[in-house]
Formats: structure tokens, sequence, C-alpha cells
């Protein structure tokens, strides 16, 4: 009974093991078919585009936070002719730069309300499909220009944790492309793109 187990335990492992790669075949499957909709049940777009609005808000982010620092040492430092007032030209750069880290805020603070609403328009499946072919081709030069067989241009693929799986296309160091699979109910997903 006992070795039962442990047969029953090391198949359940060995089958969990290969299912991801199993996913890497629909997946390949699904970009040599030229209708879009058939990566549609393989792909989380709204946690691709969640992986997007997260790595542009802390670029704005950190924006912000630049600009925001530079006006609390300009009004720190008090008004620039107090501090130099022989030198004219030397304050008027220094009240410009504070206009402009003014204008450079403001936007900031609108590209985060305005780049949601932009970033879920631009990320759909005709843009994962053509990244993913791109990235195919990029990655799959003996092929030729026209390859897009996604499995020839995998250069790794392994668990990053139990429930996500992180595919490179092209070799590290080329400026590969990472496609990460997560676990979501039964089936595994893409739920980011990146470069």
């Amino acid at each position: 009974m006992a070795r039962f187990l442990g047969l029953s335990i090391l198949l359940a492992l060995v089958l969990y093991g290969i299912w991801p790669y199993a996913s890497i075949l629909r997946l390949n499957n699904a970009l040599e078919n030229p209708d879009t909709e058939a990566l549609a049940p393989l792909i989380d777009l709204a946690a691709i585009q969640a992986q997007y609005k997260a790595r542009i808000g802390s670029s704005v982010d950190g924006l912000l936070s630049r600009v925001t620092d530079r006006q609390t040492e300009a009004a720190q430092s008090g008004p620039p002719a107090s501090r130099q007032p022989a030198n004219h030209s030397n304050g008027e750069q220094n009240l410009l730069q504070l206009d402009t880290d003014k204008v450079l805020g403001w936007l900031a603070n609108n590209f985060k309300q305005l780049g949601d609403a932009a970033l879920d328009q631009a990320i759909n499946l005709d843009w994962a499909r053509s990244t993913l072919v791109a990235a195919s081709q990029r990655a799959d030069d003996p092929a030729g220009p026209n390859s897009s067989n996604f499995i020839s241009a995998v250069d790794f693929a392994f668990f990053e944790s139990w429930d996500r799986f992180v595919i490179r296309l092209g070799k590290l160091g080329a400026a590969p492309t990472f496609v990460t699979l997560s676990l979501q109910g039964h089936q595994w997903l893409i739920t980011d793109i990146t470069h």
C-alpha cells in the first residue's frame, strides 16, 4: 500500500511538472492559427494590464518623487534672489526649473489617470499576439523572418514557484522576452509579457 501511495505521489508530481509544458504546446498552436481569438483562452489580459499599470505607476511615482524632492529643496533654500543677489540669470534659471518641475508633476499626475484608459486600449489580444510572434521571430533568426514558431524560440522554461512558470524567448543577454504563466484555477494562463 505504501509503495502504491509513493508511486501515486511521484506520478502526480511528474504530471504537475509536465503540465505547463503542455501549455507551451497549446500556445504554439494558438500562435500558428491566424485567428487572434485562438489565443484568448490562454491569456489573462486583465493580469497583463495590471502588470504594465504597476510598472508605469512606479515610473510615474519615481518621477513625482524626484520633482517633489527638487521642489522641497528649492523651498528650503529660500528665494533664489536672496541666495545670490548679484546673479539674476541663476535665479531665473532656478525659477524656470521650479516651473518645469510643477509642469512635470502635473503631467505625471494626469498621466496616471489617463494612462490606465490608454493602457487598457493598447494591451489587447492583437497586441499580445503580435508581441509574442515578434519575440518568436527575433529569437528564432535561423528559421527566417517569416517564422512564428513559438516552441523553437524558447530558450528556457521552468517554474519560478509552484504557481508561476517563466518562459524566456531568446538568449539571455540578447534582449530576450519573458512570458510568465500563472496557474489560475485548472489551467496555466499568460499573466505577463516583458522585454
